[in-house]
């Protein structure tokens, strides 16, 4: 590859868990050389959150390698560094004078005793983007509160709006509160790493789970902000655009999902009652969400007798947006996975394959790549400090024997089955 967009960019991730991870992973995607600060020991979280975990060259599972850790942090380099030591704290204020980039998600006022604050280090790095990365962000009422997706989506309104009409509220199949948030962090540092190249002028950002689930809320907040309704669930079907929801076929379910008029008129001329398109209580949106009901009862009726394929077929002939529900088996032996490249295997030395699915951007100049599956703990410790901090052995030897660092690969943890 002749270049990567963020190429000579370094970036200190002090973050674990998934919406830090997954920000440090999009910047590592297009370049970044990031590094991930680990405790000595079990490192990440999340490393723990199995099973299932990666299968060994012994056909055991390697715990601490599990599925959930596996799907953020490629393209990382891994450093084992006791931030409570004296030691490893100062390790990490000198690799932070290097860094183009800190990614944070501590509680508020949490690094301030290890001295690794945005003042302290901005005060070390005057051009450090330093994002910091909370449940509520650095300022408000909650701000000492710790921070969980599944709390975010509750406060935030997202459960309130998802769910079937007459069930109870649910939080979505994964978590999309800490997901939004790390794609939002990302575009953030972006933002601020242009400023900082051009003025020499590193700053704070501040984001939080709950100002971005708020924000995720998108026509749904406006519809309270602008018209004062309070939306509520709705199962399958959409606020405003009708009919667009799941129906019963005759061997399972489907998607169809009508935007605009012309699409309701080649979906009726599809089923053979072209006349209903024309009908003055369906012709118009508008009429289509006031009898929202009689239509979607219509549409039922009308296609409950088909198999889906056949349907799906014909819909995709004459525009008609519509789809399957794919279980996630289903989608990954869809043959868009191949031909859109959307899953990479990276093989370790060892001959063991990590697949991770790829950064679904398609960039023609500087697209993603993938250079290191993701790391062990610790797995780059002294790599990290020769080439960041022109560390010698004996310095390295030091801080190993102290605890301040500790170096592995730490190998593979088998599970107790596995023992």
């Amino acid at each position: 590859m002749s270049g990567r967009a963020l190429d000579g960019v370094k970036v200190l991730d002090l973050s674990r868990v998934l919406a830090g991870p997954w920000s440090t992973q999009i910047l590592a995607d297009f370049g970044a050389d990031v590094i991930k600060i680990e405790l000595p020991g079990n490192g990440d979280d999340t490393r723990a959150w199995g099973p299932p975990y990666l299968t060994g060259a012994d056909g055991e599972p390697e715990i601490g390698e599990s599925a959930y850790y596996l799907s953020c942090n490629r393209n990382k380099r891994s450093a084992a560094i006791n931030l409570a030591d004296p030691a490893g704290a100062e390790l990490i204020r000198k690799l932070a004078a290097q860094a183009d980039i800190v990614v944070e998600n501590f509680k508020v006022g949490g690094l301030r005793k290890y001295g690794l604050d945005y003042e302290s280090l901005s005060a070390i790095n005057p051009r450090l983007v330093y994002c910091s990365i909370t449940g509520f962000g650095q300022t408000g009422p909650y701000k000492d509160r710790g921070g969980y997706d599944f709390v975010a989506q509750g406060m935030g309104g997202f459960m309130s709006i998802t769910g079937e009409e007459d069930g109870g509220p649910l939080r979505a199949g994964v978590a999309m509160c800490d997901l939004s948030t790390g794609m939002y962090a990302t575009v953030s540092i972006l933002a601020a790493l242009r400023h900082a190249e051009r003025t020499g002028e590193g700053q704070r950002i501040d984001v939080s789970l709950l100002d971005t689930q708020i924000a995720m809320l998108a026509n749904q907040s406006m519809n309270w902000l602008v018209g004062g309704i309070v939306p509520g669930r709705l199962g399958n079907r959409h606020p405003t655009v009708v009919p667009y929801k799941t129906f019963e076929v005759a061997d399972g379910v489907m998607i169809i999902a009508v935007g605009n008029d012309r699409q309701f008129r080649a979906l009726c001329a599809e089923m053979g009652v072209p006349e209903l398109g024309t009908d003055p209580r369906f012709a118009t949106s508008r009429q289509r969400l006031i009898n929202r009901d009689a239509i979607e009862a219509i549409v039922q009726d009308l296609v409950r007798g088909f198999p889906r394929d056949e349907l799906m077929t014909r819909f995709v002939a004459c525009g008609v947006p519509a789809g399957p529900v794919n279980t996630i088996k289903d989608v990954f032996e869809d043959p868009f996975v191949e031909a859109r490249g959307t899953v990479h295997r990276f093989v370790r030395e060892d001959g063991v394959e990590i697949p991770t699915v790829a950064y679904p951007g398609k960039l023609s100049a500087t697209p993603a790549d993938y250079r290191y599956s993701p790391p062990r703990v610790g797995e780059h410790t002294r790599d990290i400090l020769r080439d960041w901090l022109a560390a010698d052995d004996e310095t390295l030897d030091a801080l190993d024997a102290r605890g301040a660092i500790a170096q592995r690969p730490s190998g593979a943890r088998k599970s107790e089955e596995g023992q």
